[in-house]
Protein backbone atom coordinates (compact mmCIF):
# COMPACT_ATOMS: atom_id res chain seq x y z
CA UNK A 1 0.00 0.00 0.00
CA UNK A 2 1.84 3.39 -0.81
CA UNK A 3 0.86 6.96 1.07
CA UNK A 4 -0.32 9.91 -1.16
CA UNK A 5 0.40 13.82 -0.26
CA UNK A 6 -2.44 15.80 -2.70
CA UNK A 7 -2.68 19.50 -2.87
CA UNK A 8 -5.57 20.63 -3.75
CA UNK A 9 -6.83 20.66 -6.30
CA UNK A 10 -5.69 17.82 -8.12
CA UNK A 11 -6.16 16.08 -11.26
CA UNK A 12 -8.10 13.24 -12.53
CA UNK A 13 -4.49 11.17 -12.76
CA UNK A 14 -3.22 11.83 -9.43
CA UNK A 15 -6.87 10.53 -8.43
CA UNK A 16 -6.94 7.31 -10.70
CA UNK A 17 -3.37 6.50 -9.10
CA UNK A 18 -5.46 6.11 -6.13
CA UNK A 19 -6.30 2.92 -4.74
CA UNK A 20 -8.13 1.28 -1.78
CA UNK A 21 -6.29 0.60 1.35
CA UNK A 22 -3.76 3.47 0.24
CA UNK A 23 -3.24 6.32 2.79
CA UNK A 24 -3.79 10.10 1.68
CA UNK A 25 -2.88 13.47 3.25
CA UNK A 26 -4.49 16.39 1.66
CA UNK A 27 -3.18 20.00 1.49
CA UNK A 28 -4.17 24.04 1.23
CA UNK A 29 -8.30 23.28 0.51
CA UNK A 30 -10.80 21.26 1.68
CA UNK A 31 -14.48 22.23 1.50
CA UNK A 32 -17.28 21.18 4.05
CA UNK A 33 -20.41 20.16 2.55
CA UNK A 34 -23.68 18.25 3.73
CA UNK A 35 -27.08 17.23 3.57
CA UNK A 36 -28.83 20.39 3.50
CA UNK A 37 -26.27 21.66 1.22
CA UNK A 38 -26.61 19.30 -1.21
CA UNK A 39 -30.56 18.94 -1.45
CA UNK A 40 -30.34 22.79 -2.06
CA UNK A 41 -27.33 22.57 -4.92
CA UNK A 42 -29.18 19.77 -6.68
CA UNK A 43 -33.08 19.13 -5.37
CA UNK A 44 -33.28 23.47 -5.72
CA UNK A 45 -30.77 24.04 -8.65
CA UNK A 46 -28.69 26.67 -6.18
CA UNK A 47 -25.72 28.02 -7.50
CA UNK A 48 -22.20 27.94 -5.41
CA UNK A 49 -19.82 31.22 -6.58
CA UNK A 50 -16.84 28.31 -5.41
CA UNK A 51 -15.28 26.59 -7.93
CA UNK A 52 -15.22 22.56 -6.83
CA UNK A 53 -13.25 21.21 -9.76
CA UNK A 54 -10.46 19.11 -8.92
CA UNK A 55 -11.41 19.70 -5.02
CA UNK A 56 -12.29 17.36 -2.13
CA UNK A 57 -15.53 18.00 0.09
CA UNK A 58 -15.84 16.19 3.74
CA UNK A 59 -19.22 15.56 5.12
CA UNK A 60 -19.54 17.91 7.95
CA UNK A 61 -21.94 20.24 9.60
CA UNK A 62 -18.98 21.98 11.99
CA UNK A 63 -19.48 23.63 15.29
CA UNK A 64 -18.31 26.79 14.61
CA UNK A 65 -18.58 30.19 16.70
CA UNK A 66 -18.81 33.76 14.92
CA UNK A 67 -15.96 36.11 15.53
CA UNK A 68 -14.66 39.10 13.81
CA UNK A 69 -13.48 38.68 10.51
CA UNK A 70 -9.83 39.03 10.36
CA UNK A 71 -6.38 37.73 8.59
CA UNK A 72 -6.87 34.46 10.70
CA UNK A 73 -10.38 34.34 10.55
CA UNK A 74 -11.26 35.74 7.02
CA UNK A 75 -14.77 34.05 6.96
CA UNK A 76 -15.41 35.82 10.07
CA UNK A 77 -15.66 32.11 12.32
CA UNK A 78 -13.61 30.14 13.93
CA UNK A 79 -13.51 26.35 14.10
CA UNK A 80 -14.67 24.48 17.40
CA UNK A 81 -14.76 20.95 16.35
CA UNK A 82 -14.74 20.11 12.78
CA UNK A 83 -16.26 15.88 12.87
CA UNK A 84 -17.02 13.75 9.84
CA UNK A 85 -20.74 12.95 9.48
CA UNK A 86 -21.88 9.66 8.05
CA UNK A 87 -22.34 9.84 4.07
CA UNK A 88 -24.76 7.02 2.68
CA UNK A 89 -27.59 9.34 3.17
CA UNK A 90 -25.50 11.66 0.69
CA UNK A 91 -25.20 8.83 -1.84
CA UNK A 92 -27.42 10.28 -4.49
CA UNK A 93 -25.36 13.41 -4.87
CA UNK A 94 -22.19 11.85 -5.70
CA UNK A 95 -22.43 11.35 -9.51
CA UNK A 96 -23.97 15.41 -9.82
CA UNK A 97 -21.49 16.38 -7.13
CA UNK A 98 -18.63 15.13 -9.90
CA UNK A 99 -20.31 15.35 -13.26
CA UNK A 100 -21.35 18.91 -12.85
CA UNK A 101 -19.18 20.84 -10.16
CA UNK A 102 -15.93 18.71 -10.96
CA UNK A 103 -15.23 17.51 -7.21
CA UNK A 104 -13.00 14.72 -7.33
CA UNK A 105 -12.84 13.83 -3.65
CA UNK A 106 -15.40 12.63 -1.07
CA UNK A 107 -14.59 12.40 2.51
CA UNK A 108 -17.16 10.52 5.12
CA UNK A 109 -17.65 7.70 7.57
CA UNK A 110 -19.21 4.96 6.93
CA UNK A 111 -18.89 4.48 3.03
CA UNK A 112 -20.92 4.79 0.07
CA UNK A 113 -22.54 2.11 -1.92
CA UNK A 114 -22.73 1.08 -5.50
CA UNK A 115 -24.02 3.93 -7.13
CA UNK A 116 -20.98 6.04 -6.45
CA UNK A 117 -18.64 2.97 -6.56
CA UNK A 118 -19.80 3.57 -10.52
CA UNK A 119 -19.39 7.37 -10.27
CA UNK A 120 -16.02 6.99 -9.27
CA UNK A 121 -15.06 4.33 -12.12
CA UNK A 122 -16.81 6.43 -14.86
CA UNK A 123 -15.74 10.02 -13.51
CA UNK A 124 -12.18 9.66 -11.96
CA UNK A 125 -12.79 10.01 -8.50
CA UNK A 126 -12.02 8.76 -4.99
CA UNK A 127 -14.03 7.67 -1.13
CA UNK A 128 -11.32 8.70 1.11
CA UNK A 129 -12.67 7.31 5.07
CA UNK A 130 -12.26 8.93 7.91
CA UNK A 131 -12.21 6.94 11.46
CA UNK A 132 -15.28 7.80 13.61
CA UNK A 133 -14.66 9.87 16.85
CA UNK A 134 -11.69 11.89 14.96
CA UNK A 135 -13.36 15.11 15.74
CA UNK A 136 -10.75 16.78 17.81
CA UNK A 137 -7.96 15.23 15.84
CA UNK A 138 -9.27 16.61 12.91
CA UNK A 139 -10.07 20.17 13.64
CA UNK A 140 -6.43 20.39 14.53
CA UNK A 141 -5.60 19.76 10.66
CA UNK A 142 -7.70 22.85 9.47
CA UNK A 143 -5.96 26.38 9.72
CA UNK A 144 -8.67 28.62 9.16
CA UNK A 145 -12.27 28.59 7.59
CA UNK A 146 -11.33 30.69 4.70
CA UNK A 147 -15.03 31.51 3.03
CA UNK A 148 -18.67 30.42 3.56
CA UNK A 149 -21.40 30.13 0.68
CA UNK A 150 -25.06 29.41 1.18
CA UNK A 151 -24.91 30.69 4.42
CA UNK A 152 -28.66 30.93 5.32
CA UNK A 153 -27.74 27.11 5.40
CA UNK A 154 -26.15 26.83 8.48
CA UNK A 155 -24.33 25.04 9.80
CA UNK A 156 -24.68 23.00 6.50
CA UNK A 157 -23.44 26.03 5.04
CA UNK A 158 -20.77 25.23 1.92
CA UNK A 159 -17.37 26.11 3.72
CA UNK A 160 -13.96 26.34 2.44
CA UNK A 161 -11.32 25.34 4.88
CA UNK A 162 -7.46 25.98 4.75
CA UNK A 163 -5.79 22.55 5.53
CA UNK A 164 -2.64 21.80 6.49
CA UNK A 165 -2.06 17.69 7.03
CA UNK A 166 -5.09 16.31 6.48
CA UNK A 167 -4.62 12.83 6.94
CA UNK A 168 -3.39 10.43 6.82
CA UNK A 169 -6.82 9.55 5.05
CA UNK A 170 -7.86 5.81 4.09
CA UNK A 171 -9.12 5.08 0.59
CA UNK A 172 -11.96 3.42 1.06
CA UNK A 173 -13.48 3.38 -2.55
CA UNK A 174 -11.20 3.75 -5.74
CA UNK A 175 -11.63 4.57 -9.42
CA UNK A 176 -10.70 0.70 -10.72
CA UNK A 177 -14.41 -0.61 -8.93
CA UNK A 178 -12.29 -1.40 -5.82
CA UNK A 179 -14.20 -1.24 -2.00
CA UNK A 180 -12.94 -1.86 1.48
CA UNK A 181 -16.43 -1.93 2.07
CA UNK A 182 -17.32 -4.52 -0.08
CA UNK A 183 -14.40 -6.70 0.62
CA UNK A 184 -15.50 -6.31 4.89
CA UNK A 185 -19.26 -6.96 4.12
CA UNK A 186 -18.25 -10.48 2.08
CA UNK A 187 -15.97 -11.40 4.72
CA UNK A 188 -18.47 -10.57 7.33
CA UNK A 189 -20.89 -12.79 5.20
CA UNK A 190 -18.50 -15.77 4.98
CA UNK A 191 -17.43 -15.99 8.53
CA UNK A 192 -21.38 -15.96 9.40
CA UNK A 193 -22.04 -18.78 6.62
CA UNK A 194 -19.49 -20.92 8.38
CA UNK A 195 -20.96 -20.23 12.07
CA UNK A 196 -24.36 -21.07 10.85
CA UNK A 197 -22.82 -24.77 9.04
CA UNK A 198 -21.04 -25.34 12.56
CA UNK A 199 -23.67 -24.78 14.65
CA UNK A 200 -26.25 -26.57 11.93
CA UNK A 201 -28.41 -23.91 11.24
CA UNK A 202 -29.48 -22.08 8.20
CA UNK A 203 -29.04 -18.22 7.41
Amino acid sequence: MAHHVLEMPTDEAAVRRLAAGDTVTLERTLYGIRDATLIAMFDRDRRTRFDLTGHAVLHTAPNVRKVPASAGHPAGYAPVCIGTTTSMRMERFTRPLMAREGVRIIIGKGGLGEATLAALRDLGGAYLAVIGGAAALETTWIEAIEDVDLDDLHPESLWRFRIKGFGPLLVGMDSSGNSLYERVGEAVAARRAAVLAKLGASG
